[in-house]
């Protein structure tokens, strides 16, 4: 014996609250209570995470697209009419949505790409699932191209587009593998080398020592390159320290007379008249 089903009979519970909603709804869109609005976001916020959930899987963490869509949740309540006889949750859903895809769209990528390519691609993620169920397999460049009335290279730059959705944290390895096969970008990133501030110098600096006698080249790299004093220098040449002094001064005078001849300037025969740019301490 076969029962039919009787239809279900609101409870006190589900009229109360209907009941409650309207009023909310009427106490805000007529009367502006800030009150009531806050109570029917906090009432939606489940309608909110329900649709936040259908798009995490693009790689947008959950807790971003509730905020977003608590964001098109007040949009609509705001901009609700009373009059035109639908519930709020109809009304909420597509502003929830739209929010959403907006910052999906414009917001969710790592890299900024021109708007024509991101409609583009996602318009191909919807054609490509489309025509891998339709052939079974997946689509060709140009079956793409076709679906979407583009052409192969714009399919082609979409596609490397959408690569720039998400970023690779530093911690990710360039390269599958194990062991030495296996690299981290900060790895790829190169140090400063010191020898790029010197260069330049050197560069200026060696007309002037091809004049200097061997002796004199070994006296300005033991004072200037090793950091020895003069008595130091003095002890390992077998000389006096005053006679350094003097080799030195002689030595930094032959040195900037030729920069200063190759640069068009005046010949300074000795160290007193050299200008005070050109005079090391």
């Amino acid at each position: 014996m076969s029962v039919a089903c009787q239809p279900c009979q609101p409870t006190t519970e589900s009229l109360h609250r209907v009941c409650d909603e309207k009023e909310l709804l009427e106490a805000y869109c007529q009367r502006g209570d800030s009150a009531a609005r806050d109570e029917l976001i906090l009432r939606y916020l489940p309608l909110v995470y329900g649709v936040a959930r259908r798009y995490c899987q693009r790689g947008e963490m959950l807790e971003d697209l509730v905020q977003v869509g608590c964001v098109g949740l007040i949009k609509a309540i705001d901009r609700f009419d009373l009059d035109r006889g639908v519930a709020l949750s109809t009304y909420a859903t597509p502003n929830i949505i739209g929010e959403i895809k907006r910052y999906c769209r414009d917001k969710g990528w790592a890299v900024k790409v021109p708007r024509g390519l991101l409609e583009l691609n996602m318009r191909l993620e919807q054609v490509a699932g489309d025509l891998a169920g339709l052939n079974h397999r997946s689509p060709t460049i140009r079956e793409l191209a076709e679906a979407v009335d583009a052409t192969p290279e714009e399919v082609l730059e979409a596609i490397e587009a959408g690569r720039s959705r998400n970023s690779l944290s530093l911690d990710h390895a360039m390269r599958p593998g194990d062991g030495d096969d296996e690299r981290l970008p900060l790895e790829a990133i190169g140090d400063e080398d010191d020898g790029f501030d010197t260069a330049e110098i050197r560069m200026i600096l060696e007309p002037g020592f091809d004049r200097l006698s061997e002796r004199e080249r070994r006296i300005l790299y033991m004072r200037f390159f090793q950091g020895l004093t003069q008595s130091q220098i003095a002890a390992n040449i077998g000389v006096s320290q005053m006679h350094v002094s003097r080799l030195i001064r002689r030595a930094l005078v032959k040195v900037r007379a030729e920069i200063c001849k190759r640069e068009g300037k005046e010949n300074y025969r000795t160290f007193e008249e050299l200008p005070d740019s050109l005079q090391l301490s």
